[in-house]
């Protein structure tokens, strides 16, 4: 990413303080919202994918820490009051949290190994693909949710697959975590899963050899804390309200991308 122009690192900044402002703000999206954006500013997934795993260890640690803390704070004032803590309590659906996570390691595993093997073109492409068939869910406001088990478990396994591939399983995750998991404890849970991931994919970087841009991440990790900071906002927000004309511009504006994506990237 050295040989880059000044109209290129500042695309890259801003994106950054995109993938932080949707991370923060939903508690998913950080890399699926993200990634595409950047692959069209430079096309090579193996110089992002690091940059954006450490702000995922970064922030999913520190927004988990929060929860927990004022989950404490919730604990003690129910305790002073004379009533019994309990599981529904904690900030970490801890139960299903370990069910999905022996769902998905094996595929996670296969993932990883696919991403460091297979050429970045095609990454990219199936990247562009996934995206957009979202985004069109996100436009019609009808995203992606199931209530079968044997749905579950493909959904699952997908995202463990392609989270090991692009990081961008996200949108698969969640469509299963949104029904099994409390909502109160849905963003918390998902930021740890999203460390135990990600942990398992910078381990892979590292046994590779892959450049993990250290230099980049001094200059990038300042950009995504303030998309963070501002993301917060929109958390709260949308704790008491549901926003599908967020996801639906969201939407529009990756379709776009993605069909741009794709066709520069596959035909071109």
């Amino acid at each position: 990413m050295e040989h880059l122009v000044w109209w290129q690192y500042t695309l890259i900044g801003l994106i950054f303080v995109w993938s932080g402002f949707v991370r923060s703000g939903l508690g998913f999206g950080g890399a699926v919202l993200a990634l595409p954006f950047l692959l069209l500013v430079l096309n090579k997934p193996l110089v992002f994918l690091p940059i954006i795993s450490v702000h995922l260890l970064v922030f999913s640690s520190w927004i988990a820490w929060q929860g927990s803390r004022l989950t404490k704070q919730q604990i003690h004032l129910a305790v002073a009051q004379g009533n019994e803590p309990n599981d529904a309590q904690s900030n970490i659906a801890w139960a299903y949290l370990k069910k999905a996570l022996g769902i998905m390691i094996i595929p996670k595993l296969i993932g990883v190994f696919g991403l460091l093997t297979l050429p970045s073109d095609i990454v990219t492409g199936v990247i562009f693909v996934i995206v957009a068939i979202f985004a069109v869910s996100y436009i019609l406001n009808k995203p992606f949710y199931t209530n079968n088990k044997t749905l579950d478990t493909i959904f699952l396994m997908m995202g463990g697959y392609v989270s090991g591939t692009s990081l961008i399983g996200a949108p698969l995750i969640v469509s299963v975590f949104a029904t099994k998991v409390p909502r109160h404890q849905l963003r918390d849970t998902l930021f740890v899963l999203w460390f135990i991931l990600v942990m398992i994919k910078m381990t892979s970087f590292v046994i590779a050899g892959v450049d993990l841009q250290l230099i980049h991440q001094l200059w990038l990790l300042p950009c995504a804390l303030l998309g963070h900071i501002f993301g917060q906002r929109l958390h709260e927000r949308i704790k008491e309200a549901e926003t599908p004309r967020f996801f639906q511009f969201v939407g529009t504006a990756l379709l776009v991308v993605c069909v741009f994506g794709i066709y520069t990237s596959l035909i071109l």
